[in-house]
């Protein structure tokens, strides 16, 4: 199909967003849920978008993620909200492990006024950031680097994370899916992951809502794996009850303000 104008429009907003509300197209448009609904089948149809539950996202492959730069501009402004609440909540003189992603590494752009902390990382960019704190030490996994996002991976990594036994594990995540799994598109990424949720007192979850129905190949954990969620806004049914079930605690960072009481424990 040939997009009419405010298809395009409609395109532009989803793509800038990543994943966005009817509601919201609505209102930004200025027309009538009827008739954005109307343009959503007919663009879905084309295959230039794809529908969840109350919203709209951009068509995105099961096997391969999006490039890092791409990924790095792709809901900045909700990743450095996120980044900001769970720096607030980090106390100083605690072990942290992180794994990889654009979200965890605006997280490590917010711990560097912290004080005390010893983090464990298999992602070089997030080493790089905590160079610049004085007062935090960094160790880095060895294994195998990936040129593209500079992500250390394989079964050295593996070990190497299997060593230590932290208070907080900070993880990003590709895909939440309905079913309550966590998922991502490497393995040899998942791996690691695992590894860190493992050896993690408390494992803190950061992903903005556009992870929220996106399919990825790899499962990763379950949601009841996790002790925090933090996210930009009410996640799409069905996963409020998920998390409720699960025993999740989770945090709209648009909301209320989050937990910085400095409790580790689940």
């Amino acid at each position: 199909m040939t997009p009419n104008p405010r298809q395009t429009q409609l395109l532009s907003l989803v793509q800038q967003h990543e994943a966005i509300s009817i509601d919201s197209l609505a209102d930004t448009l200025g027309v009538t849920l009827q008739t954005i609904r109307r343009d959503v089948r007919l663009l879905e149809d084309a295959q230039l978008l794809a529908r969840y539950h109350g919203g709209v996202r951009i068509p995105r492959s099961t096997t391969e993620n999006q490039a890092y730069q791409q990924r790095q501009s792709t809901n900045a402004e909700a990743k450095q909200r996120i980044a900001r609440a769970i720096a607030a909540a980090i106390p100083d003189h605690c072990a942290l492990l992180i794994n990889l992603g654009t979200t965890t590494e605006a997280i490590a752009r917010e711990l560097l006024q912290h004080k005390g902390l010893r983090v464990i990382t298999n992602n070089l960019n997030v080493a790089a950031i905590l160079s610049g704190n004085p007062d935090c030490e960094v160790i880095v996994a060895g294994g195998v680097m990936r040129p593209a996002d500079r992500g250390i991976v394989g079964e050295t990594a593996v070990d190497f994370i299997r060593q230590f036994r932290v208070d907080i594990g900070l993880i990003g995540i590709s895909s939440i899916e309905p079913d309550g799994t966590l998922r991502d598109f490497d393995l040899r990424e998942v791996k690691v992951a695992q590894a860190i949720i493992e050896h993690s007192r408390s494992v803190w979850l950061a992903a903005d809502l556009s992870k929220f129905n996106r399919p990825a190949m790899v499962e990763l954990a379950r949601i009841d794996q996790i002790h925090r969620l933090y996210t930009n806004g009410e996640p799409p049914a069905p996963f409020p009850e998920l998390l409720k079930e699960a025993d999740v605690q989770w945090i709209n960072v648009l909301q209320a303000p989050a937990p910085t009481d400095g409790v580790l424990t689940p």
